[in-house]
């Protein structure tokens, strides 16, 4: 009883190892930026293709000019690294290979192989609306916090905010090419 008690305490220690190793790293810069730190899980069922679903770490820096987001395993490590700057964004994979394209919307096509509006993202991180828009179905709590919109064929949710915005943001879309989900849940800084 002893040693299966040991084996499960060393098991659970690696686990908050592993766990402790995950975590992502804050992204370094100059000058003052909205930055976030969290977990990622993205489910996509394109039509008449099997579904594809990833989780991982994230780590978001953005100076109001470039925004700059690396996703990374369960594990920690780097899986790939977006940059978007006016005019260009850039997806850089963790082998080393690149693309890029005028727009994050544009880079996501190209990837993906489908349209997808996410350039709102950049402002739902931070429990906002994207300007110029159109938005509908908005809801908001007792403090007038969006709780909930729909904004470019996406259903918004957020929730749980702290100073800077949402802890988690929770986002689907069910187009003609497939059902589309991303869920982030920042971690408290």
């Amino acid at each position: 009883m002893t040693q299966r008690i040991g084996r499960m305490l060393a098991g659970l220690g690696l686990l908050l190892a592993l766990a402790a190793c995950a975590t992502p790293t804050r992204i370094g810069g100059q000058g003052p930026a909205f930055e976030r730190v969290g977990r990622f899980a993205v489910n996509l069922q394109p039509l008449a293709q099997p579904p594809y679903a990833a989780q991982g770490g994230f780590s978001w820096r953005d100076d109001g000019r470039a925004l700059r987001l690396d996703l990374s395993n369960p594990l920690g490590s780097v899986l790939a690294r977006i940059r978007v700057e006016p005019g260009v964004s850039v997806l850089e994979r963790a082998d080393g290979s690149r693309e890029s394209a005028p727009s994050p919307d544009a880079l996501l096509t190209q990837v993906w192989g489908h349209p997808m509006p996410v350039a709102g993202l950049r402002y739902w991180i931070r429990g906002q609306a994207e300007p110029g828009g159109v938005v509908s179905g908005i809801q908001r709590d007792e403090r007038g916090r969006p709780t909930a919109l729909r904004q470019d064929g996406w259903d918004v949710r957020l929730s749980d905010y702290d100073e800077q915005g949402p802890l988690r943001v929770r986002l689907s879309r069910q187009d003609d090419q497939g059902q589309w989900r991303l869920q982030l849940i920042m971690d408290r800084p």
